[in-house]
């Protein structure tokens, strides 16, 4: 249940930034105690996502780690196109 709050949140912050919202999928995979919130988007709205130095996968990276351990949960985001 609270890593799917995560995974809204995220949604969320992303329509924000892509021009094809639609195509934005959050796939869950775990991995021995940790959850891997897996972000996909359009092709072209990769570098939206990434940022430029990387700047904005960091930030949501560290958004998805703060919520996480508020929740007492282990959460990792992987951005893949």
């Amino acid at each position: 249940m609270n890593v799917e709050k995560i995974k809204k949140m995220i949604h969320r912050i992303c329509e924000m930034l892509v021009d094809r919202p639609d195509t934005i999928t959050i796939i869950e995979e775990s991995r021995d105690e940790t959850t891997i919130l897996v972000l996909s988007v359009d092709k072209g709205d990769v570098g939206k996502i990434i940022g430029r130095n990387g700047q904005t996968a960091k930030a949501l990276r560290a958004l998805v780690n703060a919520a996480a351990t508020r929740m007492g949960e282990r959460v990792l985001l992987e951005i893949r196109e």
